[in-house]
């Protein structure tokens, strides 16, 4: 067969590349044939490989000839059972994690990412504990895409628990240390790791912590320097996405903390770095434990997210709005708001007049909350509930519908989309599709396709038209007419253009 002459000349020229000081011609000629080699060619004669002499010849400095070994050895790589590279080339991948060319270090990292997703071939890695301390070193690598590799690849050693015995119960866990003191963005990226970790089962957090490395991340988020508390607050933040993490940090008091810098905010003139992300991991917390909980526990969370959205700055604002719409993406959520009474109807008229007024990205992100805090599945509709969200669509502008078409009437996309959203979170509910059905020439707006020009403006023109058609109250409310009209832009499809020809194609005939 072709596959096979073809493989017998890889061999042939793989012979001679060993052969030779300098082989150039050869290992382009090399990199030529392997092209039409399929990899199922090359992996019948796997064990014939002898890779030794290509691994060598990286370690010549010759700019050329290393990016040719590279490209082949990739290929060759390939072909091979991760096992069969684990057991036999683990001098070979060792040299390679150190290599001074991020070429090589990276063809090596992807043999360790393809060991450590096997179980057979990951157990060798851990036998050889020279080999777990190069890809460690990697994290500290200037090159953001080899470190990140080596972060992959010890977090999935660790899914085992002989792979967390290794990592921390032997002398790695100071190989660990000691490469965290690299730099600042190495100890963060240490960090993240730890926590990636930590979040899989509460063995692997125990472990974490008992490493002492999960304290020294809390140590920074209460520490004195408020960027790197900035950067920390974002890994506590994925710790408590793990019911694990959030009790872990309860038990130790670490909410209170943080609860307490929020208190303290005040003071410290340089809160504005730290503050959005604080505010954040309150908002996250909220969602995933109990908004109720939360706010009658933390109640300066919600006062900092009310004074923030009342304020004057821009980027404070942007968080306090993106949080109300976390915190009022579900019921107990908007109830806590609902609390608040007449101060939170004045916030959302300040939230409408942002939606019109502010810098576009602004404007989104107060049109994302605004349908969030807005919206209420069917089969939540409690009459106390639909009195909600009705006083609180009123409580936006003066005349919500048009002031929101007149948003989307503007020529950004998102913007667009943005508005037809916030109808689309209110389209199931009664006293909005009366609000629709009475406001002139609403309900043929939302029937007319020439509106929407680019794709993600017409997927979400029919998100409004389904939400609509789907409801239980709209024929009722909508009557017959425009219920089938409904009904058969649901059918049509998001992207239906009526052809111009066929009426005169019928004269035609």
């Amino acid at each position: 067969s072709i596959g096979g002459r073809m493989a017998a000349r890889v061999l042939a020229l793989l012979r001679e590349v060993a052969r030779l000081e300098a082989p150039l011609e050869e290992l382009r000629a090399l990199q030529a044939a392997l092209q039409s080699v399929p990899l199922s060619s090359l992996r019948e004669q796997a064990a014939e490989l002898r890779l030794g002499p290509l691994f060598s010849l990286l370690n010549a400095n010759h700019r050329e000839q290393t990016t040719l070994c590279v490209s082949i050895l990739e290929r060759f790589l390939q072909a091979m059972e991760p096992v069969y590279v684990a057991r036999n080339l683990r001098d070979e991948l060792h040299r390679g994690l150190s290599h001074p060319d991020d070429a090589v270090v990276i063809l090596t990292l992807a043999q360790v990412g393809r060991i450590v997703e096997n179980s057979e071939a990951v157990t060798e890695i851990l036998n050889s504990p020279e080999l777990l301390k190069d890809i460690i070193y990697c994290i500290g690598g200037e090159k953001l895409s080899i470190a990140k590799a080596a972060i992959k690849s010890l977090s999935r050693i660790a899914l085992t628990q002989a792979g967390l015995e290794s990592l921390f119960g032997s002398s790695l866990l100071d190989d660990l240390k000691n490469v965290m003191k690299t730099s600042d963005i190495v100890r963060y990226r240490v960090y993240e790791l730890i926590v990636e970790i930590s979040s899989v089962s509460p063995e692997s957090l125990k472990y974490c912590t008992d490493s002492g490395l999960v304290t020294q991340l809390i140590r920074e988020l209460t520490g004195d320097d408020v960027l790197v508390r900035a950067t920390c607050i974002e890994m506590v933040t994925s710790l408590a996405h793990t019911h694990h993490g959030r009790q872990y940090l309860a038990q130790e008091g670490i909410i209170d903390q943080i609860s307490n810098i929020i208190v303290g905010a005040d003071l410290d003139p340089f809160s504005s770095f730290y503050l959005p992300g604080f505010v954040k991991f309150f908002g996250n917390l909220a969602i995933v434990d109990s908004p109720q909980q939360i706010c009658e526990r933390y109640p300066i969370f919600v006062e900092k997210v009310f004074e923030m959205a009342e304020g004057q700055d821009p980027t404070m604002i942007g968080v306090a709005v993106d949080t109300l719409g976390i915190l009022g993406s579900n019921v107990e959520g908007k109830q806590v708001l609902q609390k608040t009474g007449s101060r939170f109807e004045h916030l959302l008229k300040r939230i409408g007049h942002q939606a019109k007024n502010a810098s576009t990205e602004l404007k989104i992100r107060c049109l994302d909350a605004i349908s969030s805090l807005l919206h209420l599945p069917h089969d939540q509709q409690t009459e106390d509930l639909l009195r909600m969200t009705e006083c609180w669509f009123s409580s936006l502008t003066r005349d919500p519908l048009e002031h929101f078409r007149g948003i989307s009437t503007q020529p950004f996309s998102e913007l667009h989309c943005a508005a037809l959203k916030v109808f689309t979170a209110i389209a199931n509910q009664p006293w909005a599709q009366k609000l629709m059905l009475n406001s002139p020439g609403f309900v043929e707006y939302v029937m007319d396709r020439s509106v929407e020009r680019d794709k993600a403006s017409k997927d979400a023109k029919y998100e409004l038209v389904k939400a609509l058609a789907n409801s239980k109250t709209i024929a009722e409310i909508f009557g017959n007419q425009y219920y089938l009209r409904l009904r058969a832009y649901l059918s049509e499809g998001p992207y239906f253009v009526k052809s111009v020809s066929t009426t005169a194609v019928e004269g035609a005939e």
